[in-house]
């Protein structure tokens, strides 16, 4: 009789349990892995890239038969209009959960454009803060159809997972939501956003092949879009922030010498605010370590140190002045003021920056504290 309640309890309790009658299956949703935002005629303009799952699921190696994604558009007064518009044209309900980048166009990051489409995405229960950000001034649409190297899945490309390439080279720091909020908040309420452009590096025994290319930054503001720092005029940002992992100096030791390249690891960069009166002016002190690997001649690690300094102090300041040119604080120079001293900083800002000009970088001091010559000594392997 005992046995017999027991079971009667079990079943009884059992009927109060939730099922999953009510939710989608997985095969039956598509999955949104990137949006393009562009601003035309007065109007949002919208393309959701809906990544093809099955690649994934299988292999690294994207399916030859079937399209890695496919981009819908659509247009809208506001972002939401626009997606809501997309929402009739397709077959399955959408998943947001997946998304990994933003892209926008120049006209999107104009006029404070850009701000009302981060809140959507911040404020919306299903996307992360984790969602990468990038700018571009080809079209968008052409950005979200490049296909990756070897036709690999969508989701190991270079602008849904841009922490892998870094590893190689972090010529631009990648950016996520979070980085973009906490950038616009605090002094000097600016941040720099990857600029990505599209060329046909690679080629296959059949065509050249497009990819995806980080080309520079982009400069936001609350007040709306700055401008572009492209290819040279970006290089110092690298330099100005410990996430380096590694980068990539080349010049020449003299006129008539080939040229070198040196790799550029372990990078700590200290910034310390002088304050003189009314005058602000800042320190840049840089710790490195270097690799030298193919060169012809015999040269001493002393003339490889002092080109190396030469060089990264030269491409800090070409960038800096090109921020400037820009009313830019690229290196976000009053966010050191604001953090060492406070009272000078809010003395001094307007709207959350102080005053640059070109001697506010009054000093540049480049430690390498090692150069290593590769497998070799500092003289050319092969003697002529």
């Amino acid at each position: 009789m005992k046995i017999y309640c027991k079971l009667l309890t079990i079943i009884g309790l059992t009927t109060l349990l939730a099922g999953c009658l009510d939710m989608t299956e997985p095969q039956r949703m598509y999955y949104i892995n990137a949006v393009g935002v562009d601003f035309e005629d007065n109007e949002y303009v919208v393309y959701l890239q809906i990544i093809n799952f099955a690649d994934v699921a299988k292999s690294i190696q994207a399916s030859t038969d079937v399209a890695p994604a496919e981009v819908g558009r659509a247009t809208g007064k506001t972002i939401e209009e626009a997606i809501y518009k997309l929402y009739r044209s397709l077959d399955q309900e959408v998943f947001w959960g997946h998304m990994r980048f933003l892209v926008f166009s120049e006209r999107a990051m104009e006029n404070e454009h850009i701000i009302p489409v981060i809140d959507t995405f911040i404020r919306f229960r299903d996307t992360r803060y984790q969602i990468w950000v990038y700018c571009t001034k080809n079209p968008v649409n052409e950005v979200l159809l490049v296909t990756p190297i070897l036709r690999n899945s969508l989701s190991s490309s270079k602008l849904s997972n841009p922490i892998n390439p870094t590893e190689q080279e972090t010529f631009i720091e990648p950016k996520d939501l979070r980085d973009i909020i906490i950038g616009l908040n605090e002094p000097s309420h600016e941040v720099t956003i990857p600029f990505v452009s599209i060329k046909e590096d690679w080629q296959t025994a059949e065509e050249q092949v497009e990819e995806t290319y980080f080309s520079g930054v982009g400069v936001l503001s609350k007040d709306g879009f700055k401008g572009f720092l492209q290819d040279n005029a970006s290089r110092g940002n690298q330099w100005m922030h410990n996430r380096t992992k590694r980068g990539e100096i080349t010049f020449q030791i003299n006129a008539n010498s080939d040229s070198l390249t040196a790799s550029i690891e372990k990078i700590h960069i200290n910034v310390k605010p002088l304050v003189k009166k009314e005058n602000v002016t800042f320190e840049v002190e840089l710790k490195i370590n270097a690799t030298i690997n193919g060169f012809r001649g015999k040269i001493s690690e002393q003339e490889l140190k002092h080109q190396i300094t030469t060089e990264i102090k030269k491409e800090i300041q070409q960038t800096f002045h090109e921020g400037l040119k820009l009313d830019v604080d690229i290196f976000r120079l009053s966010e050191f003021l604001y953090r060492d001293n406070v009272k000078t900083w809010k003395k001094l800002e307007k709207d959350g920056k102080i005053p640059l000009d070109e001697n506010s970088i009054s000093k540049i001091n480049v430690e390498v504290a090692k150069i290593n010559p590769g497998r070799k000594t500092f003289s050319e392997t092969i003697q002529e």
